[in-house]
């Protein structure tokens, strides 16, 4: 139903209960709400479009019971004289555009006393308030109280352990410090605890395993330091669910986890986790969800893990874990979701995973596997990239790996027994061939063209043939030039769409920098790395054939007219795609490699907003031990690291400095060399004068307004990407955040994002 409510239904003096949930009402409540309905008890308005202020009124119908208005679009303030409804049991308020009034008396809906209140929810409102001590004195019956999403701050008071009845407290996602109070553990009917996503720090209060009833505890994406409690391993008959990802704990995980044998749900990702994983995991018969990636754990895979039949999402991902894979994940009979990339696996991949018949996402690149890769059950379904970076592998062709040795040794079994009278003479011939080559120094390329080392071969092309391609380098087709040369587009004979490098020969730079893009990129691989296809040398003529990204560069897309804008969450794709190829290009590829001249031009954007680096012309490799070279380097102004210019020294953290540049400028469109940063000031000292307070006041003004309902979170989330950005930016390399820790980062404002506005 659809309209507005008539204000003479709220008139009826007789009615005792209206319910309106789940409709689509629009319009505002009458101000004398309440004035005329004295026997009103129960007021269901929730699901609705409801809009304006909620009338003080409604503290007149003094019966009321339960007041439901939540998931309606009311905003203003929180009427204080709700706390007149002493007979009140439920208020559900959640869902709104609501604040809490400061006043002189400090009366507010959080610090007023209850007789019988059960159930109190305020959750995605902006409160905007520090939670008062008085809190405490709320209700002796409150057994909900939900404050997720609600712009708290400050710490949380140790009287919250007065409300003796709670069951259910939700306080994350919000902007809470301080430690977790120590009294919380007195709430011994707590059944669900989550202090997720806030700034809670110190250790875990041990205090917690005193809550014997305690079935879900969420307290991930905090700074909590320290080891993982013992004694949490005690609450073996009550702990269901359990997530402690992205905070900083260290040590092992404790031997007495493995005794909670009804856990559903165990997420310990994103911290710096030691040891290995212990045998007796499989005690854990129920469980559903294992994630301890992106840790330093290491050692071999335990095999019990085979034996938790009704696990469905295993990840062990980012970790340092070495042997094989064990034979025995072929048990796995539940699982849908296995990741084991980014550690030192080796040996083959067991044929038993093809029993799998509910696995649906497989990866395990950026390992040390071997052998060939299983083609039956779902394993028909994945593509190259579960199985990228293991050099050793070897199978189905569309998997864009060598074919296996035994199944061409098959295909030609009776090719070589037609050769082997012929073996003889072309050994000869061969023979003959090299000495010439060998007395003469001199190796004739056929028409100028030369293959990549390492890469597959997709086909040969001559300059004639790049010439027709881009109808004779012709301006129309071009895409971008720079010092070394320009980037054409070009369609080959095939039909196929290419980005035709040509190298600037008149410079000596140009023989350089085409040498150098060829020993960059003819051995990596990553999906947001551009891929080169092929390359065509002659003395006169140099050229790289690349993939085609039609959408251009991020830098084309950031300054379009005002019809196209890029969103928060495109942006933010974007940041983590471009993070994540320098995670790879840093961590994940056996020499590692520094792009040293990151920018917004050299950073490509496919059709599905997927990003792709590109440009390795000046890029430097750290071979052996070396973390650091000092060479001269000819980056970008602006986004060039002050040690390139003072020392000449190159490094990741260069990388991280330039990427803090890009991520100012992707949220302000404000370039490093604009007109406005001249003398003393720049980009990234006009980002830290505004920080964090004025930061509404530089961000795209596209992006944040006023009227968005969602205005507070999409400020408070942009505020993280500038610190973040800070944090890349700091003046010594030795300050600055790695890469893993960017796209860890990334990922946890991308959750956060994602809860509040992304999926409403």
């Amino acid at each position: 139903m659809s309209g507005v409510v008539p204000p003479t239904i709220f008139n009826i003096s007789t009615i005792r209960d209206i319910a309106f949930l789940d409709n689509q009402f629009s319009g505002g409540l009458p101000s004398t709400l309440g004035l005329s309905v004295p026997n009103l008890k129960f007021l269901w308005l929730g699901g609705c479009s409801f809009s304006g202020l909620i009338p003080k009124s409604i503290s007149n119908a003094s019966q009321l019971t339960v007041v439901d208005l939540g998931s309606n679009r009311f905003s203003g303030f929180i009427p204080n004289t709700l706390s007149n409804l002493k007979n009140l049991q439920m208020l559900s308020l959640e869902r709104n555009n609501l604040t809490i009034e400061s006043t002189t008396s400090n009366v507010s809906i959080l610090s007023t006393t209850f007789k019988d209140l059960r159930y109190l929810s305020l959750h995605s409102n902006p409160l905007n308030v520090t939670i008062p001590t008085s809190i405490g004195s709320l209700s002796a019956s409150l057994e909900t109280l939900n404050l997720y999403n609600c712009n708290l701050r400050g710490s949380i008071p140790d009287t919250i352990a007065n409300l003796s009845s709670l069951v259910t407290l939700m306080m994350y996602q919000n902007g809470l410090s301080g430690t977790i109070p120590a009294p919380i553990g007195k709430l011994q009917r707590l059944q669900r605890l989550y202090l997720g996503s806030n700034g809670l720090r110190g250790r875990i209060s041990v205090e917690l395993c005193q809550l014997q009833s305690l079935g879900d505890l969420d307290l991930s994406s905090n700074v909590l330091v320290g080891s993982i409690p013992m004694c949490l391993g005690n609450l073996t008959s009550s702990l269901r669910w359990l997530s402690l990802e992205a905070n900083n704990l260290t040590s092992a995980i404790p031997s007495t986890f493995w005794g909670l044998t009804d856990i559903l749900g165990i997420n310990l990702s994103s911290n710096s986790l030691t040891g290995s994983l212990s045998v007796d995991i499989r005690n854990l018969k129920v469980v559903t969800i294992v994630d301890v990636s992106n840790n330093q754990l290491s050692g071999n895979i335990s095999s019990g893990i085979g034996e938790l039949q009704d696990l469905v999402n295993l990840s062990l991902k980012n970790n340092s874990f070495e042997g094989s894979i064990p034979d025995s994940f072929g048990k796995l009979t539940s699982i849908e979701s296995l990741d084991l990339s980014n550690n030192n696996l080796s040996g083959e991949i067991p044929k038993s995973l093809q029993k799998l018949l509910y696995l649906k996402f497989l990866n395990l690149s950026f390992n040390k596997l071997y052998g060939e890769i299983p083609s039956g059950g779902a394993f028909a379904n994945f593509s190259s990239q579960s199985f990228m970076a293991n050099d050793g592998l070897c199978g189905a062709s569309r998997l864009q790996i060598p074919p296996c040795k035994n199944e061409s040794r098959k295909a030609h079994k009776s090719i070589w027994r037609y050769l082997i009278p012929s073996v003889s003479v072309i050994a000869i011939v061969v023979v003959l061939v090299m000495i010439e080559l060998l007395r003469t120094r001199k190796v004739k390329l056929d028409a100028g063209m030369t293959l990549l080392p390492n890469q597959e071969i997709w086909r040969k092309v001559t300059r004639l043939e790049l010439s027709r391609a881009t109808d004779g380098f012709k301006e129309d087709n071009l895409l971008g030039s720079g010092s070394f040369g320009s980037v054409y587009k070009g369609t080959l004979s095939d039909g196929k769409n290419v980005a035709v490098k040509v190298f600037n020969l008149e410079m000596e730079e140009g023989f350089k920098t085409f040498d150098n893009e060829c020993e960059v990129l003819c051995n990596i691989r990553h999906r947001n790395l551009v891929k080169i296809i092929t390359c065509c040398s002659n003395l006169d003529f140099k050229a790289l054939v690349l993939e085609y990204i039609p959408r251009g560069s991020l830098d084309k897309l950031l300054y379009l007219d005002d019809e196209f804008c890029l969103n928060i969450l495109e942006r933010l794709n974007i940041m983590i795609d471009i993070a994540s190829a320098l995670e790879y290009l840093h961590c994940g590829y056996s020499t590692p490699i520094v792009h040293c001249d990151l920018k917004p031009s050299n950073v490509l954007v496919d059709d599905d907003m997927v990003a792709h680096v590109t440009d390795f012309g000046i890029a430097k490799l750290l071979h052996g031990d070396n973390s650091m070279t000092q060479t001269m380097t000819l980056a970008t102004m602006g986004y060039m690291p002050p040690e390139y210019g003072l020392d000449g020294i190159v490094s990741r953290r260069g990388d991280v400095y330039s990427y803090g540049i890009m991520l100012m400028e992707v949220f302000t469109i404000k370039k490093p060399t604009d007109e406005m940063f001249a003398r003393d000031m720049n980009l990234k000292q006009w980002v830290e004068n505004s920080f964090p307070h004025s930061v509404a006041q530089i961000i795209d003004a596209k992006l944040l307004r006023t009227e968005d309902r969602h205005y507070v979170i999409k400020k408070d989330c942009i505020s993280s990407f500038m610190e973040l950005a800070l944090a890349c930016c700091a003046t010594s390399p030795e300050e600055r955040i790695d890469t893993k820790n960017i796209v860890t980062t990334l990922n946890k404002i991308k959750k956060k994002f994602l809860k509040n506005v992304g999926q409403n």
